[in-house]
């Protein structure tokens, strides 16, 4: 552990919810403190309200809200004295709860209040803070996981035994605190949970939780179980291997109901953790905190039987849902982790977002599994309790908080010439419709050109079957399949008349607009067929297949070419559920090929302005690549889901296409 606390920094907050800001923040860039929406903190403010009289009012981080990048708008402001009221209560319903808590904030469009905000309220400090640190929970999750935080922290902390969060969690923990506190007693372990510390400055909270933590890692440094050291274990990357995970994907996607990306990670400790001969044993016990449940489901998946787990899961449900106090429905029963010892750890979630989430929530959970072996066994809570958090209205309610997926959510789409204009314009259009999209383009650019986690551009020469068998595979170990393709990439060169036409200037654009294409359809066929809602192929052809023009020889024909390929593709792969079809653009004019000056000179040579040259069709509308795009997006989704082979002009008209 080491203190970010900077005085500077801390200076510059202007008020006590500023410096609780700064310090939550602290707290939420170390990854091994709190990940993805984990933990929780506190201050309690005096505020005047409208009748002049002074209340103390709890500001609680509120739901939805990540500590690495939480605001102040993100803390939810409740009355400590009514808070302290329901502490006192024999008995209070989570629904209850949750309406006591929402009633008495202070700001009607403040976020819901964490859970624990009443455990925050009991306990006597200005500032709390709760985070479920690699280290503590590695050490109470061992069978003397209290006797170890008991002989680490004297009388410095208090031990609490695991309870459900919520209410009798904070009536639990303020009966333990009140008996047991002690004027030594800066910090709370929750065993299987977390840990918390206090103090009457955000300063002093902040470094007492960096001075606990610390004692807990030097603690498993000095009996060898803070870097545990595994076999090397290298990793294969292939087509042939990218096959495999998205065989895998295919069946997930199957045990889940609706499609799902499945990322791959095969980097040396994962591999190494899931060829363990041991790997049944401690990767089976259960989560590292149940919060981590919603997540990754209580058991990682082992090998890729699907359906077994499946029937796994189900049987989980049966055995736990009758013992819950309101029935349940069960969730889909498809893994979120796969320990393969051939592809490594494999994480599942809705979108690029919710995998990466799984996979960082289980890449700290192998840390914890394998330092708690190290002190003598791993485990984890029993499964009922694990159950009782997985199927929590309360947390279930953090879900449903999303809505409904978007329409491509869990799906992946592959976009070549994807750097500009209409490549760049689909890949814009896809993941607005929820899309893991990978981009591939000659440019380096492609690789920059939008973040986030449903984004994965690579540098790509087309012509290259090599080049492009590797982008193939890299871009399903990212997402774990393919469902949508977009063939765009290809070169219109100059005006040439066919006496003039060079072989090498025939050959190059062939290459390029036809071969390639064919390359890249045999290629991917296997993924797409493997496509969870069958997939879907759109060739971006021209307006020169139904109506060329002179002077364009090479290009009309490789693109009649491919037009006529895609219609056989059509043919060939229906019964592989897979349909292919072709968008016929003319006239799009905000691409890079276009400069101002090169537009100015064509509509000069026709006697046209600028905007009448680019209206000049029989709708008299310009065509932009957005235009384009959004129709190649639709062709992907239900409305056409019953078309295969077509033909679409994306060109305003054009009277010799008509």
């Amino acid at each position: 552990m080491r203190s970010l606390w900077d005085d500077r920094e801390a200076e510059a907050c202007g008020s006590e919810l500023e410096l609780r800001v700064y310090s939550s923040r602290l707290l939420g860039r170390d990854k091994s403190l709190v990940l993805h929406g984990g933990g929780n903190t506190s201050v309690k403010i005096a505020e005047t309200n409208l009748f002049g009289e002074e209340e103390e009012i709890l500001y609680v981080k509120g739901s939805g809200w990540d500590l690495e990048t939480i605001a102040a708008a993100g803390f939810a402001p409740v009355r400590l004295d009514h808070l302290k009221k329901l502490a006192q209560l024999p008995a209070l319903p989570d629904t209850e709860m949750v309406n006591q808590l929402v009633t008495h904030q202070t700001r009607a469009a403040a976020p819901l209040p964490s859970v624990e905000a009443i455990l925050h309220a009991i306990l006597p400090y200005s500032y709390v803070d709760h985070t479920h640190a690699d280290a503590i929970v590695s050490i109470t999750n061992t069978a003397d996981g209290e006797a170890r935080i008991r002989e680490i922290y004297g009388d410095d902390v208090v031990v609490i035994p695991y309870v459900m969060p919520g209410f009798d969690l904070a009536r639990l923990c303020a009966g333990r605190f009140a008996a047991e506190a002690g004027p030594k007693t800066i910090g709370m372990v929750l065993l299987n949970h977390g840990i918390f510390s206090f103090g009457q400055s955000a300063k002093e909270s902040y470094q007492r939780m960096i001075a606990l933590v610390g004692r807990a890692e030097e603690y498993l440094r000095r009996r060898g179980a803070w870097e545990v050291a595994l076999p090397a274990a290298p990793a294969a990357h292939s087509v042939e291997l990218a096959r495999e995970q998205a065989k895998l994907r295919a069946d997930i996607s199957g045990a889940a109901g609706f499609p799902m990306i499945v990322a791959r990670h095969a980097d040396g400790r994962s591999l190494s953790f899931a060829r363990r001969s041991d790997a049944g044993t401690i990767a089976r016990q259960g989560p590292a905190t149940p919060d981590h449940v919603i997540r990754t489901k209580r058991l990682p998946m082992l090998g890729r039987d699907a359906a077994a787990y499946t029937e796994e899961y189900k049987k989980y449900f049966q055995i736990h849902e009758p013992q819950a106090k309101e029935r349940k429905t069960m969730l889909d029963a498809a893994p979120r982790v796969v320990l393969d010892g051939e592809l490594g750890l494999c994480a599942a979630g809705r979108s690029a977002q919710d995998a990466a989430i799984v996979a960082d929530i289980y890449h700290h959970t192998i840390d914890i599994i394998l330092r708690a072996t190290a002190l003598g066994g791993y485990r984890a809570l029993p499964a009922k309790d694990v159950f009782d958090v997985e199927y929590w209205d309360l947390e279930q309610a953090k879900l449903r908080k999303g809505g409904k997926p978007a329409a491509f959510a869990g799906e992946v789409a592959l976009v070549t010439g994807a750097a500009s204009g209409i490549g760049k314009a689909c890949v814009e259009a896809l993941l607005a419709r929820g899309a893991a999209v990978a981009a591939l383009d000659l440019s380096e650019q492609v690789a920059t050109m939008k973040s986030g986690a449903n984004f994965f551009g690579l540098r790509c020469d087309l012509t290259s079957e090599e080049h492009f068998r590797r982008a193939l595979a890299q871009a399903v170990e990212k997402f774990g399949g393919l469902d949508m393709l977009v063939l765009n990439a290809g070169i219109f060169p100059g005006g040439c008349r066919i006496e003039a036409l060079k072989t090498e200037e025939w050959q190059k654009v062939m290459r390029i607009n036809l071969d390639a294409n064919l390359m890249l359809m045999r290629e991917c066929h296997p993924f797409l067929k493997l496509a969870p809602r069958g997939g879907r192929v759109v060739v971006i052809g021209s307006k020169n297949v139904p109506a060329p023009g002179p002077g364009a020889a090479a290009y009309s024909a490789s693109k009649a070419a491919l037009n006529q390929l895609a219609r056989v593709a059509a043919l060939e792969w229906g019964a592989d559920n897979i349909r292919i079809n072709s968008l016929h653009p003319n006239a799009v004019f905000d691409t890079g090929l276009w400069t101002p000056e090169v537009l100015a000179a064509r509509a000069k040579h026709y006697g046209l302005t600028v905007d009448e040259y680019k209206k000049n069709n029989v709708l008299k509308t310009e065509v932009t690549s957005k235009d384009v795009a959004e129709l190649a997006a639709e062709m992907c989704g239900p409305l056409f889901a019953k078309t295969t082979g077509a033909w679409l002009p994306v060109d305003g008209g054009n009277d010799r296409v008509i």
